[in-house]
């Protein structure tokens, strides 16, 4: 190197970005055959081994779309390609806490999930906002209210 101005390649960061990219690839690679669209840039699942009473109930691999949850030498095993972070796991988990999914919106807002009670909640806030707007489209503002059954305010 006989330029000061040029830095050593840092091989550890090169190495970490062919890895990111190659999982990217995978992931495309496994979820494109089954049509399933990805909504959140990144995220995390983990389970809990302690308190998963996945011997007893299984739900949660049965509920899993794209089957990243398995059963794997007496315990629930996560395939992180195929998990998309739908958080269907946490809401049919029978024991809150056990299955946490971290999940990054397109909006870089980051969601944390561990409880049904918690996908509830964002299930019935994402339909109280569709029915608002719905609703904008089919009830008339006030001021088209009062100029069709030509009432004037007096103030």
């Amino acid at each position: 190197m006989s330029d000061k101005s040029e830095k050593p390649a840092d091989i550890f960061q090169l190495l970490v970005k062919t890895s990111e990219e190659e999982k990217k690839k995978r992931r495309r690679e496994l979820l494109e055959p089954l049509g399933i669209k990805e909504y959140f840039i990144e995220g995390s699942i983990t389970i809990n081994e302690r308190i998963c009473q996945g011997l007893e109930c299984k739900i949660c691999i049965e509920k899993c779309p794209t089957n990243a949850l398995y059963w794997r030498a007496g315990r629930v095993a996560i395939t992180e390609e195929l998990c998309i972070y739908c958080t269907a796991c946490v809401y049919n988990c029978i024991v809150d806490d056990c299955i946490r999914v971290t999940r990054k919106r397109p909006t870089g807002e980051i969601e944390t999930y561990s409880k049904p009670a918690d996908v509830i909640r964002l299930q019935n806030s994402m339909c109280t906002k569709k029915r608002a707007e719905r609703m904008k489209g089919i009830l008339p503002t006030p001021e088209d209210y009062l100029r069709r059954y030509r009432i004037t305010l007096v103030i």
